[in-house]
């Protein structure tokens, strides 16, 4: 049976993105969608992206652009070491990348290029990184990098009152565009919460694998969840984003 599976926030953690993915019993039949970040934080950036090649070369997947995916290019195409970023995982990605063979390094530069800013199935999911601010939606962004940082989507369907429908004026005209929104970026840790979370029709699955949570997946149909490990655990000698 074909399922569409989404996949929250790695952060270099490849040992739980490998739990997740064999708890989750992935077939060649499942869609794969990874909402971003797959980089900065554990050490192992650049094995997660080659691991990330090597399952696209089975399965059919979609790789949304990350905010941490953006700056990691930045890096290897220009040498930017943009402070805020080496001090917010960066610093975990240069060291991974300091023996990685030029041939590779292209290979990975190339696959980050081709991640793609949000994506929208026939059902009218949307799957973007972060979220957006446009109330046409996604594709209308006048400053594309928004679906990447933006958090005020999120920050938003936190604090909605439930009780207002979607055919009051007062329902926010973002969450109409869509049947349900899938994204990351805001770790569910932050409110307290270790699974992945839902408010109005936007589906949370950064479960805050960047700092003591875990790489979790999500059927979109279904709703059924998988978790790693919390990645502290995988990672017992590292900090992660601490």
């Amino acid at each position: 049976m074909e399922r569409t599976l989404v996949i929250g926030d790695i952060h270099g953690g490849l040992k739980g993105l490998q739990q997740v993915l064999k708890s989750a019993e992935i077939s060649k039949k499942d869609i794969l969608i990874f909402v971003g970040d797959y980089v900065d934080g554990w050490s192992e950036s650049a094995a997660t992206i080659d691991y990330l090649i090597e399952i696209s070369e089975k399965n059919k997947c979609i790789f949304i652009r990350g905010n941490h995916d953006y700056l990691l290019h930045k890096y290897l195409t220009k040498g930017d070491k943009n402070p805020m970023w080496v001090n917010h995982g960066g610093a975990s990605s240069i060291e991974s990348y300091a023996p990685i063979s030029e041939e590779k390094k292209q290979r990975h530069i190339a696959f980050l290029e081709n991640l793609v800013n949000f994506h929208i199935d026939n059902e009218n999911n949307l799957f973007v990184h972060a979220g957006f601010t446009n109330q046409s939606g996604a594709p209308y962004e006048f400053y594309p990098n928004m679906v990447y940082w933006d958090r005020t989507l999120w920050e938003m369907v936190c604090v909605m009152d439930t009780s207002i429908s979607k055919n009051n004026g007062l329902y926010p005209n973002r969450l109409k565009n869509y049947k349900e929104i899938f994204i990351g970026h805001t770790p569910t840790t932050k409110i307290g919460k270790s699974t992945p979370q839902n408010f109005a029709n936007v589906w949370n699955v950064d479960t805050g694998a960047a700092f003591k949570g875990c790489v979790s997946i999500l059927d979109v149909n279904t709703k059924e969840y998988w978790q790693s490990d919390p990645l502290w655990r995988l990672y017992p000698d590292e900090k992660g984003r601490n």
